[in-house]
């Protein structure tokens, strides 16, 4: 989910604490990365208090300003919107990002996935 090289990817995308509970609008250039702090409650505020872990939608942009425009336009969207926007293409409120991280992951895969993913952030710029 992250881009190479010079290609910046950029992704706004909407989490669930469950089917039609919570939502959490956000962005990032590395999806993969900041599912699994959500996930994981790494990241204190509104994703852990409400224990928000599901991601139920998500768009790649090209470029950080069209990334920012949408997330800002969706985040004051009505509920109800978020909630078609969601159904249309997930209609069972499917996580997206199941298959994404290793089940069991011990310690040392923990370290490893960590220090992969911050080798290629520092590639990146």
């Amino acid at each position: 989910m992250t881009g190479t090289g010079d290609e910046r990817r950029y992704f706004v995308y909407i989490m669930a604490s469950k089917p039609w509970g919570t939502l959490y609008v956000g962005l990032s250039g590395d999806l993969q990365s900041r599912v699994y702090q959500h996930r994981n409650g790494l990241i204190a505020g509104f994703t852990k208090t409400y224990g928000i872990k599901t991601l139920v939608h998500f768009e790649e942009h090209e470029t950080a300003a069209s990334a920012i425009h949408r997330e800002k336009r969706l985040k004051k969207w009505p509920r109800a919107w978020k909630i078609n926007l969601i159904r249309t293409d997930n209609p069972d409120w499917k996580d997206l990002a199941a298959d994404w991280y290793p089940p069991d992951l011990t310690p040392e895969l923990i370290v490893n996935w960590v220090a992969r993913i911050a080798r290629e952030s520092a590639t990146r710029r």
